[in-house]
Formats: C-alpha cells, sequence, structure tokens
C-alpha cells in the first residue's frame, strides 16, 4: 500500500476550526448574557462547549498532532524513576547547603572587595 492511500485525509479543516472558534466564542457571550444564573449552571455549560469543541478540533490535522503528542508525552511521563522521599529531602539540604555556602563566599569576597576600595580611596 502507498504512504498516500496510508495517510488519514483531513478534509475541510478550515471549516472546523471556524466551528471550534464559533462555539468557543458562543460559549463566552453565553457566560457573560447568563451572569444573572447560578455558577455551577454557567461552569457546567463551558465544560460542555470546551468538550465539544475539543472533540471537532481532534478531528482535524493539528488536533491529532496534538494528541500523538500527548500520548507520548504520557508515555515518557511513565518511564521517569522519581525520588525516595529520602533522596529528596537529601538533595534538598544539600542545594540549601550549597547556596548558603556560596552567599557566604560572595558576602566575603564583597565585603573585602569594599575594603580594599575604602583604602584605597580613604
Amino acid at each position: 500500500m502507498s504512504a498516500v492511500a496510508e495517510e488519514k485525509q483531513f478534509r475541510l479543516d478550515w471549516l472546523k476550526w471556524l466551528v471550534v472558534l464559533l462555539i468557543v466564542g458562543g460559549a463566552i457571550y453565553a457566560n457573560w448574557y447568563f451572569s444573572a444564573e447560578s455558577v455551577l449552571y454557567r461552569v457546567l455549560g463551558l465544560v460542555a462547549a470546551a468538550g465539544l469543541a475539543a472533540l471537532i478540533a481532534a478531528q482535524t490535522a493539528k488536533g491529532k498532532t496534538v494528541i500523538e503528542l500527548s500520548v507520548g508525552a504520557r508515555t515518557e511521563w511513565r518511564k521517569v524513576v522519581w525520588p525516595t522521599k529520602q533522596e529528596r529531602n537529601q538533595t534538598t539540604l544539600i542545594v540549601v547547603a550549597v547556596i548558603l555556602l556560596m552567599a557566604l563566599i560572595l558576602w566575603g569576597i564583597d565585603s573585602l572587595l569594599s575594603w580594599i576600595a575604602s583604602m584605597i580611596m580613604g
């Protein structure tokens, strides 16, 4: 089978994106128009509109790419070896100690240079 026949064709992507923009715009307008209603109903309406817009956007070429990227990121996230609590605490203490040591060294250098400058200037 040729590569052209295997690729899924995305037709009328511009129209799908226009529908997504109209849904998002309509949701924003509806949220403003129904501002006197309960926040719960408005949030439920916004979530429903966002879900519908996401479903339509997922049917486009760019939407398919975003979904593939998300799946790949989730796969990589699962490969991460997270440190134990003890490793985390030890690393944090080492970082704090190095920061304090560097602060003292820089304070000492600054004090020395200030003393030398005051001796030269009188």
